[in-house]
């Protein structure tokens, strides 16, 4: 390889930005030039870009009990596209301005499953989508009591309409083998636990 190949791109100029749509989301068109790997700057391109908040997305797990605590609703990306949008998945919710991640992540856990968390272990943080959002996951595990934890939780005001239900661990694994769990953030959740899982058990149980 050349020297120019093993350069790491730095420089970004933008040129426009440009907002095409402003709702509870925001759509920009972004106009930009970026350094080349083989050196130089790109021609000028232009990428719409989907804006909203960062997320936090959290697993509550019971590791005493090795359970797994997590979430089903509606999810209108996926209709049309399976045969259930009904998804199952984490406890999430979008960080406000002014919010640290851990904050939502214990709110949310109230509001969308009845639970209280104890401590939270903080697995990673990802783009889900780079390529045309600018979301930013925080992905954390969540130390709970899963005995008596179901029903019907969420926010009226919100539209949220959610089930909860306590999973055994192997059972949720299977699910996300089976194709039943097809969200990114609860595979990603799920397949971390699975790695770290003995670790987790040996300090929270």
């Amino acid at each position: 390889m050349t020297d120019t190949q093993n350069a790491e791109p730095t420089a970004i100029e933008i040129t426009r930005r440009e907002n095409c749509f402003k709702g509870f989301y925001r759509l920009d068109r972004v106009h930009l030039r970026h350094e080349l790997f083989a050196g130089g700057m790109s021609r000028e391109i232009s990428r719409e870009l989907f804006v909203r908040h960062d997320a936090v997305c959290v697993l509550p797990y019971d590791a005493q009990r090795d359970e797994v605590v997590l979430i089903e609703q509606f999810r209108v990306g996926a209709l049309g596209k399976v045969d259930n949008p009904w998804m199952v998945e984490l406890v999430a919710g979008l960080i406000d301005k002014d919010e640290q991640p851990e904050a939502v992540a214990h709110r949310e856990a109230q509001e969308e499953a009845g639970l209280e968390i104890q401590a939270l272990w903080p697995m990673t943080r990802y783009f889900p989508s780079p390529g045309g959002s600018d979301e930013y996951v925080h992905l954390y595990l969540g130390r709970c009591e899963s005995a008596g934890a179901g029903g019907l939780h969420g926010l009226e005001e919100e539209g949220e309409d959610i089930r909860v239900k306590v999973w055994a661990f192997e059972d949720a694994l299977q699910a996300v083998r089976d194709g039943q769990i097809a969200n990114a953030a609860t595979i990603i959740a799920l397949q971390w636990l699975a790695l770290n899982r003995d670790e987790v058990r040996g300090l929270w149980s």
